[in-house]
């Protein structure tokens, strides 16, 4: 076994948090622009991260054999693109904020997937 759970766990708690650090890092930037703006950049990132946390739950509930781990991954990652959808849904359709500044922070926290696996140190 080339990583253990706890590995895992530690993993998806960082990348939480970064994602979370992003979405404050972008509200803080787009201020700048306006309240809204702000509101709609931390609110795409956030979803993201509600995301993640969503998938890492699901994926570390316990132990099983490697069909039980696949469904839970899947699983998972069906239900972070449901919150992400939704999320994206109530920040553009039902709040109507700028969706600029929501696809903004959106792409940003996932841009923490890329670094947080490039530099696992």
């Amino acid at each position: 076994m080339l990583n253990s759970l706890a590995s895992g766990r530690r993993l998806a708690l960082r990348i939480i948090l970064l994602q979370l650090a992003m979405a404050a890092i972008v509200g803080l930037t787009f201020l700048m622009q306006g309240r809204r703006e702000a509101l709609a950049a931390a609110a795409g990132a956030t979803v993201v991260a509600l995301g993640t946390a969503l998938l890492a739950w699901r994926t570390f509930a316990g132990l099983g054999g490697g069909g039980m781990t696949m469904w839970r991954v899947m699983s998972g990652m069906v239900l972070k693109w449901i919150v992400i959808f939704g999320g994206l849904i109530a920040i553009l359709g039902q709040w109507k904020l700028p969706p600029l500044a929501a696809i903004t922070g959106l792409v940003a926290a996932y841009a923490i997937n890329l670094l947080a696996f490039r530099f696992k140190g």
